[in-house]
């Protein structure tokens, strides 16, 4: 079969097509035909930073029907259409070491291939109303969102929410904001983003490029209350700004490193105004199945910026690191 591998070269790693055995389903695996991927930003950082010693399927997120199931497989069956979870042996609950042991595209082989095997423990069936490539998007950057807004935070009709940047993350949190009836404020570098942005629902918007003390318009724009949540992605360079943004009490979900991971931060406003500075990564596959049946409810669309072909995933990670996408980037298998 067709796959990519992340190969070390030096210090960093570089993504080249090869072939391995199609693989075969052992005792309480399914056999997955994968008909797309999607890419996260963490998928760049393990090609520039953090490459395996050995070549590594790249790539957590990922949709495709189940062609073939080992002996004493009983939660699924072939002809299912699933997609993996990101840590495979995160089944509910609160999260433990051992996930970080399990992670696709990570400590695992990921699913940047023409066939993957996986635990029928790590795997969901999708919503009947999504495409593969919807389906795709959300084992990591919508679990992300929908763990920390919702299922951590408890996300109510009339809060407020900051949503840092475009991307698939603060998409997903855009949209699970206006499901459940708050108040979104979301920012980008770009006015043509913020557009867009605005059409999906947000109800004000800041360039943080021309407003570069953005924190201080949030403070405006919430009656010097601060907002209930933040969807934090930004990490060294952005992480001050918005623990001033948040209200007395209120979540500042750290998600992402997107601008870099060394920081020194004042802990003074955390203890002063009793921030709930919570770390999240990912979900469970219990997190993952109640967010589906939301989706299917609500019927809520994925936003999918492009779709690469399998022979241009190349071109794909090299489109992420321009920044220039709005939502998700997605490879198809077909």
């Amino acid at each position: 079969m067709n796959v990519y591998e992340v190969q070390k070269v030096g210090d960093a790693g570089v993504l080249r097509a090869a072939e391995r055995p199609e693989p075969t389903p052992g005792s309480g695996q399914v056999l997955i035909r994968v008909r797309a991927t999607s890419l996260n930003y963490r998928d760049l950082a393990i090609l520039d930073r953090m490459a395996p010693a050995a070549p590594r399927i790249p790539v957590s997120d990922g949709a495709g029907e189940i062609v073939a199931v080992g002996d004493g497989v009983t939660r699924v069956a072939v002809g299912d259409r699933v997609a993996g979870t990101f840590f495979q042996n995160w089944i509910a609950g609160d999260t433990f070491a051992e996930i970080h042991d399990s992670a696709l595209g990570g400590s695992l082989d990921g699913i940047l291939a023409e066939y993957v095997v996986l635990s029928e423990e790590g795997v969901v069936r999708i919503p009947d109303y999504l495409s593969y490539e919807e389906a795709a998007t959300l084992p990591c950057a919508a679990v992300t969102a929908w763990r920390a807004m919702v299922e951590l935070a408890h996300l109510q009709a009339g809060d407020t929410v900051l949503l840092l940047g475009t991307g698939g993350v603060s998409l997903f949190g855009l949209q699970f904001a206006k499901l459940h009836g708050a108040r979104a404020i979301l920012t980008s570098s770009s006015d043509e983003k913020l557009e867009r942005g605005r059409a999906l629902g947000a109800d004000e918007t800041i360039n943080y490029r021309t407003t570069p003390d953005w924190e201080k318009t949030v403070w405006t724009l919430t009656g010097k209350h601060g907002v209930d949540q933040v969807v934090e992605v930004g990490g060294n360079g952005t992480l001050e700004r918005s623990l001033r943004s948040v209200r007395y009490g209120g979540w500042v979900h750290l998600i992402g490193v997107l601008t870099g991971v060394s920081a020194t931060i004042n802990p003074l406003p955390v203890m002063q105004k009793s921030i709930r500075l919570q770390g999240i990564y990912v979900g469970s596959r219990a997190t993952f199945e109640s967010m589906n049946r939301a989706l299917t409810q609500a019927q809520l669309k994925p936003v999918i910026d492009r779709v690469f072909p399998f022979a241009e995933a190349p071109a794909a990670y090299e489109y992420m690191r321009s920044g220039a996408h709005f939502g998700k980037i997605v490879v198809t298998v077909d």
